[in-house]
């Protein structure tokens, strides 16, 4: 193989050709590369000694050629000295960077020696290769900066730059980030000068909010407060609810506590048009109509049309009534059909042909020839199937009959379908009740019609309250202003009656002004008892209080009311 197209070294030179198989070295070629060696050195000998010259710096001992007497490793080692001191030498003389040194002294072949410190020419590993130049600048300026020389006169990126803590560093003048003084911001002075930027930069500091904390027992005060309130109120509630017990709000506080209560100054959907919330402004011209932000505007809403829940409980219509005459016609035509369809059944063999209807008027000409032989056996038959007749009619009747619970149930889903028309209340005032029939029809009546209410016993009058269906209230509407005669005298008892009190002479009672007033009737939304009762109140305080559970305790002043409006 060619030995010119081998690997290069460091030096330029090729590699050395195989050592011979033989002991003994080829000392013809080791002399030729030990020339060639010497031929380079000199070489670059005479390059660095035309460097020192133009520096002027001094100059460097003559290279004194090598004797024939030296041996090959003593020259070595002695141009190594001289070319390592050289470059050293050079290096200090000049501010430029120094010239790059040969990567790679000649060593004879077979020996290689480790440069003794890394300068960062040359790569780490692998062939042993220098760095381009290119990248050989920013290596030589991080190995400078380790040895403390002087930065690099271009410029770099200041974020990967380290700070200069030397004493240039003193020197460099601080930034002042105070604020300008009040002369430069005088607008005689500085022509630049913003007053929107002066105020904001002048406005003084907010002063950070420090921590408030609670002083120990705060909330447990507040909270003892809140106890002692609730326990008043608590009591206030009890000294009332004794009071109308005891009966301490009688007559003379009614009239205060139903009083009517005075009309406001405005009214609350007229408030939000007026500007001082009085009706003077209408007269004043003060009115918020024709504003901006006015609540009335040209605009018209119109709401969803709802069913008026009055229209559910209108009754249907009823049919039109028939005369006596029509309602003849009606039946016959009904009969003959049923009859039509009858025959029609018997003719097709759908039901057998029904037995002859015998009577007495009728025998002679039916059984003909059979009366007339044995007229005493016919008649027996003619009676047992009449006899026959009558008692399948009647079992008919009895079956189509309905039972007692059938009844019952009747009645009360009548009774549900007019309460589902809707809920009407009845009011009366009766004088007195010591008739005992007068209270048994009452009470028996409301039962039957499946009403609900309750009946008030007191000495001044009596009370009578019933809520119901329509049907049934205008049964006992009859009941209490038609039917009952209240001024009915009243049968001496010798027990006592119904109200608890011992009753020896009920013929002293006046019955003769005794009367029964309608004090109100209306419609409800709801019922407000469950069933009806009576109870007895001696008292206008307890009368009020039983009436407050079904939410009519008004009706006991509205009727004490109703006799002085009479009046």
């Amino acid at each position: 193989m060619d030995p010119s197209r081998k690997r290069p070294l460091n030096d330029g030179s090729t590699s050395p050709a195989k050592r011979p198989k033989a002991s003994v070295p080829d000392k013809e070629r080791i002399q030729q590369m030990v020339a060639e060696a010497r031929a380079k050195a000199a070489a670059m000998a005479a390059k660095l000694s035309a460097g020192k010259s133009a520096s002027a710096s001094p100059s460097p001992a003559p290279t004194t050629a090598p004797t024939p007497s030296q041996t090959a490793a003593e020259r070595l080692a002695a141009m190594r000295s001289r070319v390592a001191n050289a470059v050293s030498r050079s290096t200090a003389a000049s501010n430029a960077p120094p010239a790059r040194p040969p990567s790679h002294t000649p060593t004879p072949p077979f020996r290689r020696e480790e440069p003794e410190h890394d300068d960062g020419s040359k790569a780490r590993g692998g062939l042993d290769v220098g760095l381009h130049p290119a990248l050989l600048g920013d290596a030589t300026d991080a190995g400078s900066s380790r040895r403390g020389k002087l930065a690099p006169k271009f410029a770099t990126t200041m974020a990967n730059r380290r700070a200069d803590t030397g004493r240039g560093a003193k020197l460099k003048k601080q930034l002042d980030l105070s604020a300008p003084s009040p002369d430069l911001v005088d607008p005689s002075k500085n022509p630049y000068y913003d007053p929107n930027i002066a105020a904001k930069s002048l406005q003084p500091r907010r002063i950070p909010k420090s921590l408030h904390f609670n002083e120990k027992g705060k909330y447990i005060e507040q909270a003892n407060a809140l106890r002692r309130q609730a326990a008043l109120e608590e009591m206030k509630k009890r000294i009332a609810l004794a009071a109308r017990k005891a009966g301490i709000d009688e007559d003379m506080h009614a009239d205060k506590a139903f009083a009517p209560q005075e009309p406001p100054a405005i009214e609350w959907w007229d408030q939000g048009l007026t500007t001082n919330s009085t009706y003077d402004d209408i007269d004043a011209g003060a009115l918020k109509i024709d504003a901006e932000d006015s609540i009335v505007t040209l605009y018209i809403q119109h709401p969803i049309q709802i069913e008026p829940p009055q229209d559910k409980h209108i009754p249907p219509p009823k049919p039109l009534p028939l005369t006596k005459k029509e309602q003849k016609k009606v039946r016959r035509q009904r009969r003959a059909e049923e009859l039509k369809e009858k025959q029609a059944k018997v003719r097709l063999g759908l039901e057998p042909p029904p037995p002859p209807k015998i009577k007495k008027s009728n025998m002679m000409r039916v059984l003909g020839e059979e009366a007339v032989k044995d007229p005493t056996a016919v008649e027996a038959r003619v009676n047992k199937e009449i006899r026959e007749r009558l008692e399948k009619h009647l079992q008919i009747n009895e079956e189509r009959k309905l039972t007692k619970e059938q009844r019952v149930e009747k009645t009360v889903a009548n009774q549900e379908k007019d309460v589902a028309k809707g809920i009407h209340c009845l009011v009366f005032r009766i004088e007195t009740l010591a008739n005992g029939k007068h209270r048994f029809k009452i009470n028996k009546n409301a039962e039957q019609l499946g009403l609900t209410g309750i009946c008030i016993f007191s000495p001044k009058f009596n009370l009578v309250i019933v809520e119901g269906g329509p049907y049934g209230i205008n049964r006992y509407k009859k009941l209490m202003m038609q039917r009952i005669g209240w001024q009915e005298d009243v049968e001496p008892l010798d027990s006592g009656d119904t109200l608890g009190e011992k009753v020896t002479h009920g013929a002293d009672i006046p019955m003769a002004s005794n009367k029964c007033t309608l004090v109100w009737e209306g419609e409800l939304k709801q019922r407000g008892f469950r069933k009806f009762s009576s109870e007895r109140c001696p008292t206008d305080a307890m009368a009020k209080e039983r009436l407050e559970r079904g939410r009519m305790e008004y009706m006991w002043q509205q009727a004490k009311d109703s006799v002085k409006a009479q009046e």
